[in-house]
């Protein structure tokens, strides 16, 4: 066994979350992993019946499959099926890393039950028509904004739900990322674990954005929309930040009166899952659309789904969101 098997269980979790920290997961992932790691063993710690040392100073070789299953079926009690699914995953990389590293023998983890992972239920927009009322209440500038950009607001809604990106994503892209011929236009989208993709994009969608960029050329200069410039900024031409853009697109909300067409939790994402849900009632297929998506696997088969570049391309145009930018034509001013 490695001589690390008597570092503390703290210094072990903490090796664990930088090794984590080199795949650049999200700052709420990282912070999910140390929440799920420190709350198992500080019920470790506490033991059914004879208490454990702190858990700084707990030892990894008390980490037996019985005590992991006592933590935590006490875990599970008060939480959701999800978030215990979630913790058993992350102790199970934990382990994983500790058994390619030579300081466990095995994993114990196969020998505590988990709750069956549940798959997240899509929250679209509610309402036939919400995203052509979002995107046209952001279009008009009525002036009770104090520094109205309705080019760079139309481009974030317009991104969402036309591509179909997460929040992440949206924050990731540059002014490079757009790319390719006319009729062949696209967005570089890097997206979770690290793995790229290519969402094609419409010629509505392609003006809407060049529009945006004009608008931003003429407030920050030329030198603001250079091609490793973020492509989301904000109104002082600052890359845009979570916090920020979450605010932006509820302030879009709010602006169109469809507050209550979203669903709870969902915000930002409802506009990701408005995407999908149109390409499936516009007829493209679940390999599709978990292809634009950027899912790795199909829940059901768990196999890869390889769509060509005219699949995808074609399940875009079907999406008719991009008939809603058609139909604004050039932002309405209003003084």
């Amino acid at each position: 066994m490695h001589d690390k098997k008597d570092e503390s269980l703290g210094v072990l979790i903490e090796e664990f979350l930088t090794a984590r920290a080199t795949r650049k997961p999200s700052p709420h992932t990282l912070a999910a992993y140390r929440r799920d790691l420190y709350a198992v063993a500080a019920l470790v710690a506490e033991g059914d019946a004879t208490p454990l040392p702190p858990v700084d100073a707990l030892s990894i070789t008390d980490l037996s499959p019985r005590v992991m299953r006592a933590a935590f079926a006490r875990f599970a009690a008060p939480r959701a099926p999800a978030s215990v699914h979630r913790a058993w995953s992350t102790w199970n990389s934990f382990f994983t890393f500790l058994v390619a590293d030579g300081i466990v023998a095995g994993n114990p983890m196969p020998a505590v039950g988990r709750p069956r992972a549940l798959l997240p239920q899509p929250k679209p927009l509610r309402g036939a028509d919400t995203p052509e009322v979002l995107l046209a209440s952001a279009a008009r500038d009525d002036g009770r904004q104090r520094d109205p950009w309705p080019e760079r607001d139309v481009a974030v809604l317009a991104v969402a739900l036309c591509a179909g990106l997460r929040l992440s994503e949206l924050l990731a892209l540059r002014v490079g990322s757009l790319g390719g011929r006319p009729g062949e236009r696209r967005i570089e989208v890097l997206g979770k674990g690290g793995r790229s993709r290519v969402v094609p994009i419409e010629a509505d969608l392609d003006r809407v954005l060049v529009d945006y960029l004009d608008s931003r050329a003429r407030r920050f200069g030329s030198r603001s929309v250079r091609p490793d410039s973020a492509l989301l900024v904000d109104r002082r031409g600052e890359p845009l930040r979570r916090g920020g853009l979450q605010y932006l697109v509820e302030s879009c909300f709010r602006r169109a009166g469809v507050g209550d067409r979203v669903p709870r939790g969902a915000r930002l994402h409802a506009l990701r899952h408005t995407f999908a849900t149109r390409l499936a009632e516009d007829g493209a297929s679940a390999a599709e659309i978990m292809r634009l998506l950027g899912h790795a696997s199909l829940a059901s088969s768990q196999t890869y789904i390889e769509v060509t570049a005219v699949q995808q391309r074609d399940a875009v145009r079907a999406n008719r969101t991009n008939r809603a930018l058609a139909a604004l034509g050039p932002v309405d001013r209003v003084r």
